[in-house]
């Protein structure tokens, strides 16, 4: 289950942001200043190959692979990146989510869930 991290670190002039975590999903939402979500990155798959699903009201939605720098023989591993990564199983992905999301604020949940049952359409 999505269990909040309570010191998340904020970045000065971005919105602010609060994150979930659990063995297999981050959720990372960002608020604008009346607190009301404007967006949301979902990383899945962390214990195989993770992915970012990032969503912003000003943009919508991207689909990125996370190269955990992991990949470098002979060197110091790198740090995480995100590369293109198009395929996506959006169904799976909110049945994880929902299945994870008991923690998470219920409107924010609720509107998560309406964005990934949208993209599952699309598909």
């Amino acid at each position: 289950m999505l269990r909040e991290i309570a010191a998340t670190r904020q970045v000065p002039g971005e919105p602010q942001r609060r994150w979930f975590t659990s063995s297999s999903i981050d959720l990372f939402v960002w608020l604008d200043e009346a607190r009301a979500p404007i967006g949301f990155q979902l990383c899945y798959d962390k214990q195989s190959r993770e992915h970012a699903l990032t969503w912003m009201k000003a943009t919508g939605f991207s689909h990125m692979a996370v190269d955990g720098g992991e990949s470098r023989p002979a060197r110091h591993k790198g740090a995480p990146i995100l590369v293109a990564n198009g395929a996506i199983d959006a169904a799976r992905i909110l049945e994880d989510f929902r299945r994870e999301s008991s923690a998470v604020p219920a409107e924010w949940a609720a509107m998560i869930e309406d964005k990934l049952a949208l993209l599952a359409l699309d598909r």
